[in-house]
């Protein structure tokens, strides 16, 4: 492994840490593939906020809609196995559709191109207001007449994936849930992966959780209900390293895979432009595609009521990541581009040197942290709280073991400055000076600004309570 990246990965779960205490989340899950393996695995926070459980990797998440991406998986291998082509029409593997639904082909499907209704009539099986739609009851929807014309722009449908999990089911001759078990998952060699809720997969299932702002209080959402024809849609359950490990096999070059390079290919190849998105994205079979900062990335997002996640592979880099979330606020996007600009920023600036290396650490003061991050020829001192920490960073230049100059900066910050570090008689860093700014580790920060301003407040309130005392005795 490049040492930049081992530096890297070194870094995110001290960044990944102080988000989860900064943003008060139940539970993350993260787990990072380099050259199909396993590199980094990690959790943090709670699989129950209410029991206290403690989350662990080897917990299982709902995926939502990174099940798509396993479906459409299924679909490029019965190609292979010659049951299928992609321009056959959907009609030729499934009865009793509308007329126009039925025109569509299965690529179209696949690349939401087919003008399919996204939920039906009621979506409310997404927010446990009722069962999730079992087989007639998608093909009920399904005779109706499409919203809008096939092939005329990207319009995502989870009932159009559930129509492609009866073709996997029409083309195989057997159970969609079955097949894929056999074919897909356990053909990727995935021990912690599912297509729905079964006995095993609860057993090591984490809780869901809703947000705090609507109730003031975060409940437990179980998640544990079945998804029926709605699983190839979005009801898969498996663990982060799982999921890093099924779309590391997605890219072209990777040696292990279920599937062949033409399939590969053919499923990362933009079909569709994504329109009206704040983040410019296209779509190739079961896969979003994108770029962050110049990095060129396809994966897939999941919610599913009490969950949210994110993966991606990186071709060029050869990386995969999987951030999955066990609350409906959950910052999988946030926090796995977040985790793109660290690696970015180690890509560019190379791993620490002797010159940096001491040059560590996380400093408070009463404005918050700071972290002291050194790499090649630079420090940085960002702020861990932040989503995406290293923009517009401060930059240290080492001039000697203890001295460094402020090298870059915001124009509000103290470019051009002294920055010192201020050790113990062992030898110990017991203070930060960026300027004239001291920043010392947390339990003194802690220690002073309790001091300071607690025992203010306490004076106030006994203060407050003696002079109500003495209004009711007047």
């Amino acid at each position: 492994m490049e040492k930049w990246l081992q530096a890297a990965i070194d870094y995110i779960p001290r960044w990944m840490d102080m988000q989860m205490r900064a943003t008060e989340r139940p539970g993350v899950s993260l787990a990072i593939d380099h050259r199909q393996q396993t590199v980094l695995t990690l959790a943090l926070g709670h699989a129950n906020l209410a029991r206290g459980t403690r989350l662990t990797p080897r917990h299982r998440f709902r995926i939502g809609s990174h099940s798509k991406t396993f479906t459409a998986a299924g679909v490029l291998k019965l190609r292979e196995q010659g049951r299928l082509r992609l321009d056959d029409a959907v009609g030729q593997h499934v009865q009793g559709l509308h007329p126009e639904l039925a025109a569509a082909t299965l690529a179209q499907l696949l690349a939401h191109s087919a003008g399919a209704t996204r939920d039906g009539a009621d979506g409310g099986q997404f927010q446990d207001r009722r069962p999730f739609l079992n087989r007639d009851e998608v093909l009920a929807q399904l005779r109706q007449p499409p919203p809008i014309d096939v092939n005329t722009r990207f319009k995502y449908s989870n009932l159009g994936y559930a129509l492609l999990g009866m073709v996997i089911e029409a083309a195989a001759g057997e159970p969609y849930a079955h097949w894929m078990q056999r074919e897909v998952i356990a053909a990727a060699g995935l021990k912690n992966t599912f297509c729905d809720i079964t006995p095993t997969a609860r057993r090591g299932l984490v809780q869901g959780h809703s947000g705090r702002l609507l109730l003031g209080e975060r409940v437990v959402v179980p998640g544990d209900m079945p998804t029926h024809a709605i699983a190839p849609a979005g009801g898969f359950v498996g663990t982060a390293a799982d999921v890093a490990a099924f779309y590391a096999q997605l890219l072209p070059s990777a040696r292990r895979s279920l599937l062949g390079v033409a399939s590969r290919r053919e499923m990362l190849r933009r079909h569709a432009l994504v329109p009206h998105s704040a983040v410019p994205m296209g779509y190739g079979l079961g896969l979003m595609l994108g770029s962050y900062q110049g990095w060129e990335w396809a994966g897939h997002s999941g919610a599913l009521q009490g969950f949210v996640s994110r993966s991606l592979v990186l071709p060029d880099q050869q990386l995969a990541i999987s951030v999955q979330c066990n609350s409906v606020d959950g910052f999988s996007w946030p926090w796995l581009d977040g985790v793109l600009q660290i690696l970015q920023t180690f890509a560019r600036h190379g791993a620490p040197s002797a010159a940096t290396r001491g040059w560590s650490g996380c400093f408070w003061s009463l404005y918050g942290a700071i972290d002291l991050v050194p790499m090649r020829e630079r420090v940085f001192a960002i702020a861990p709280t932040l989503a995406a920490p290293f923009t517009d960073a401060t930059e240290l230049t080492p001039q000697g073991k203890d001295r460094a100059r402020i090298s870059q900066a915001n124009g509000f910050a103290g470019y051009g400055e002294e920055a010192r570090l201020v050790r113990d008689g062992a030898g110990r860093v017991q203070e930060l000076w960026l300027g004239g700014s001291r920043n010392v580790p947390e339990a003194v920060a802690a220690r002073e600004v309790r001091r300071r301003y607690a025992g203010r407040a306490a004076e106030a309130e006994v203060g407050v309570q003696v002079k109500i005392a003495i209004t009711v005795i007047a």
